[in-house]
């Protein structure tokens, strides 16, 4: 059996693609959204109730349909992460990465010796397509793609050093951390904020790597688009149905509040 092709990183061909969040931690919920035409969608192991079973039946939940998966690890932890690997994650996000060594430590985990540290599991993993995979261990970073997310005023004065390590693929930009931490909590728009994300975004790209943002407001993802962002989270889904909830139930009662847009983030 070949290798599995990565469509995630295929894809990254200098276009926009769109993705969404998908936080609901079931593989039915996840299924729906894979039919709807998305590019991606994030599994998010960080945020949401995704412990590796949901997160494998949300994979395999998936497979069939052409929006690729991205897997968000809710930590660094090297056993995490070869545990994600392990179910068949090929694209892996990483949150909170302030700096080199740590987006250096985190390429290590996903590499098996003598490029770093990931464990054998061999026939146990559903990676290797349970041994049917021959040359599973020396082609495997082939295929895989590693996300960094840069959230915090350190990462941003780290971030041409995070994106020059070998072995990250692509960073990812994390507004609402980022406006939290530099003080301007619930302003992803500021311009103090901003300008921090066009510094991202330019380093990044100056790196050679995929820079990719969260922007559910449908005014920042077109912005983030025209500057050359190669992929866009522009919907939670979460949010989308308490949305739609909401302005479902309003057409029926009046005193129903309906946010006038989605969260900025």
């Amino acid at each position: 059996m070949e290798l599995p092709q990565n469509p995630f990183k295929a894809a990254l061909t200098g276009e926009p693609r769109y993705g969404c969040w998908a936080g609901f931690g079931t593989a039915y919920a996840s299924e729906i959204l894979a039919t709807v035409g998305f590019d991606w969608m994030l599994i998010d192991g960080e945020h949401a109730p995704n412990p590796i079973p949901a997160v494998l039946s949300q994979l395999q939940a998936v497979a069939p349909y052409k929006t690729a998966p991205v897997v968000r690890a809710v930590n660094h932890d090297p056993a995490l992460i070869k545990q994600l690997l392990d179910i068949g994650t090929q694209t892996l996000m990483v949150p909170m990465v302030d700096t080199a060594a740590q987006a250096q430590a985190l390429v290590e985990a996903t590499r098996y010796p003598p490029h770093g540290i990931r464990g054998v599991g061999g026939g146990l993993t559903r990676a290797t397509r349970w041994d049917a995979i021959d040359d599973y261990q020396a082609r495997a970073h082939e295929e895989l793609c590693l996300i960094v997310q840069v959230e915090s005023r350190r990462g941003i004065e780290n971030v041409e050093a995070i994106a020059a390590v070998e072995g990250v693929d692509g960073v990812f930009v994390g507004p609402a951390d980022l406006s939290t931490s530099v003080g301007r909590a619930g302003q992803p728009n500021h311009e103090e904020v901003q300008r921090m994300i066009r510094h991202a975004f330019d380093s990044i790209k100056a790196a050679g790597k995929a820079a990719g943002i969260l922007a559910p407001a449908e005014d920042n993802a077109k912005r983030y688009a025209e500057w050359g962002f190669d992929f866009i989270a522009v919907g939670i889904d979460i949010s989308l149905m308490r949305q739609a909830a909401l302005e479902t139930l309003a057409r029926y009662k009046a005193d129903t509040k309906v946010p006038t847009g989605a969260s900025s983030y």
